[in-house]
């Protein structure tokens, strides 16, 4: 698990916000991992720049045996990036080397590793007795990326695998209430009963409750309302509440989870004078599921917990669950009903919070923020036969996701992250891209990964669907891998 936090503006270097470096390294034959590590420790320091801020080492190809070169990427709990002599071959360096060439086909290996990734060069190469590095800002995520983009070319002609909505939703029952709720359209929305609903749903006063366009709006509220200082956004996770917050004029600071720990949060890494943190639970796109007693341990007085619990009706029994809790100080609870019941056209979800914390975040909605459909399709998800339709629903995903990691288990060359909970799974698998376009010309969108914060481009995530299309899905995958195979 790393922190990600570089220098602010006004800090060493004045660099504006937070930076995210990638470290291009090179070495001699037998360099160490400590000649490495302090060669890259000395030029971040020269350039005021923090070791937290290293997202990955990069090298080329044949060096990436160097057990000094894999060894400080171990030390600095980053990925190493390797590449061909021929891909850096092409990159365009500052400095050179013909010698540098003639060794190892490329013209600067510190240098062009540095930057095949994208972003601008920070700090040019750099030497020491045994090793060089350089330094490039890493090529940002792209935040406003989601699942939808997969389908947006090619609707109603691709498997659609790339969406966390449950699929043949909204159910009949549900798309009559919605209808029925057409004759009220002349009145302006009354959100009083469906308010109550909710609250009944998870035994709070109405007080406790606001409903939203979708959890989505939710995060604009939080990022405009609550004045946070200092907000720290846990990743891999669902990409709009760093989005929203940057869009409010806050600087972010990131807590990424790592593959090897599994994608579990440790609370120790979350910063003590943090006074808003946003996690998922079940975490999208990772899928892993957190003890709700290890997210209600972040809580202190003076800070804003915020949990996303989006796809927490898609587990079982909704174990780990905080919604209803009212012994948490400071717990802000997000949740969404257009997973479940097929209803992201429709856009509705809604916040649990102390009635201060839901006053302020009421205060910063527009007039009538729900419609008269919306409001109608809430107050009918949150009846006792439709939990009773949910949970059902989330057992069965269960089992048809079970079916799934079976399925992926047979492939070599796929890695399943963390322990699976959600009704998605997140896979890293070589030439991820190359894949993805591939089960793409077979009939299937996948959601890709690199947009995450804390993800490259050698993950994908997969929505769960039932034993047929995921039988399908996997004979694609073996056609899709033996394609790609070097």
């Amino acid at each position: 698990m790393s922190r990600e936090r570089g220098p602010r503006v006004g800090e060493q270097g004045g660099y504006s916000g937070y930076e995210r470096v990638v470290v291009g390294v090179g070495g001699r034959s037998g360099v160490t991992a400590e000649e490495v590590c302090s060669l890259v420790e000395e030029t971040l320091r020269g350039a005021g720049l923090a070791v937290a801020a290293v997202t990955a080492l990069a090298t080329v190809e044949s060096k990436a045996a160097e057990a000094g070169i894999s060894g400080a990427a171990e030390r600095f709990g980053v990925p190493l990036l390797t590449y061909g002599p021929q891909e850096l071959e092409r990159i365009a360096v500052p400095h050179p080397s013909e010698a540098v060439r003639a060794a190892a086909a490329t013209p600067s290996v510190a240098e062009a590793a540095a930057l095949a990734g994208g972003g601008e060069l920070l700090v040019p190469k750099r030497k020491s007795a045994a090793a060089t590095c350089a330094v490039a800002r890493a090529e940002a995520h792209d935040l406003r990326h989601h699942g939808d983009a997969e389908l947006v070319d090619a609707p109603g002609r691709l498997v659609d695998l790339a969406v966390n909505v449950r699929s043949d939703t909204p159910p009949a029952w549900l798309k009559e209430r919605i209808a029925a709720s057409l004759d009220t359209l002349s009145a302006y929305p009354d959100g009083r009963v469906a308010r109550a609903a909710v609250a009944a749903r998870h035994g709070l006063p109405v007080e406790r409750v606001l409903l939203t366009a979708g959890a989505a709006e939710a995060f604009v509220l939080i990022a405009r309302a609550l004045g946070a200082v200092r907000p720290v956004v846990v990743h891999p996770q669902f990409t709009e509440p760093e989005a929203a917050l940057r869009d409010a004029g806050h600087r972010v600071e990131r807590v990424l989870l790592r593959p090897e720990d599994g994608f579990r949060l440790d609370p120790a890494a979350i910063p003590e004078d943090a006074d808003l943190v946003v996690i998922g639970n079940p975490t999208n796109p990772t899928s892993v599921l957190h003890p709700a007693a290890g997210l209600a341990a972040l809580a202190r007085p003076g800070r804003t917990l915020v949990v996303d619990e989006a796809f927490m009706d898609a587990v079982p029994g909704e174990r780990e669950a905080l919604a209803g809790r009212t012994d948490v100080p400071g717990l802000v609870v997000l949740r969404s009903l257009t997973k479940t019941w097929g209803l992201a056209g429709l856009r509705i979800g809604y916040v649990l919070a102390e009635p201060a914390v839901i006053a302020a975040l009421s205060a910063a909605q527009p007039l009538w923020p729900v419609s008269s459909p919306a409001l109608a399709a809430a107050e009918a998800c949150v009846a006792p036969a439709a939990l009773a339709e949910a949970e059902a629903a989330a057992r069965q995903i269960e089992v048809d996701r079970a079916h799934l990691l079976a399925g992926l288990a047979e492939f070599d060359e796929v890695t399943v992250a963390g322990v699976a909970a959600g009704p998605f799974v997140l896979i890293r698998v070589d030439r991820a891209p190359e894949v993805r376009a591939r089960l793409r010309a077979l009939g299937f969108a996948v959601r890709r990964g690199d947009t995450f914060p804390g993800l490259d481009r050698s993950w994908l995530r997969l929505a769960v669907r039932d034993r047929a299309t995921t039988g399908r899905l996997l004979q694609a995958l073996d056609h899709a891998l033996t394609l790609t195979s070097p």
